[in-house]
């Protein structure tokens, strides 16, 4: 018997992987995310703009501030066109 894999979500507001427990977007999420969004990655980078914005009011509040260089890598740096 297979145990159900858990889908590699953000768990708001820590902004973690509901899957891994890594800092989403974690690799597994990141590469689901290049997959879905393969034929539109001006939409991919809007997308993970807004949950970056939506990431970084969210930590502010539990941590007093988040690094916005930080959440740049984490959010956009990887997924810029090559």
């Amino acid at each position: 018997m297979s145990r159900a894999t858990r889908p590699h979500l953000p768990m708001r507001p820590l902004w973690l992987c509901r899957g891994c427990g890594a800092p989403w977007p974690c690799q597994p999420a990141r590469l689901a995310l290049l997959v879905e969004y393969r034929a539109d990655r001006t939409a991919l980078l809007i997308y993970l703009s807004t949950l970056m914005a939506e990431a970084g009011a969210q930590l502010s509040q539990l941590n007093g501030s988040a690094v916005a260089e930080d959440l740049t890598e984490r959010f956009l740096t990887w997924a810029r066109a090559r």
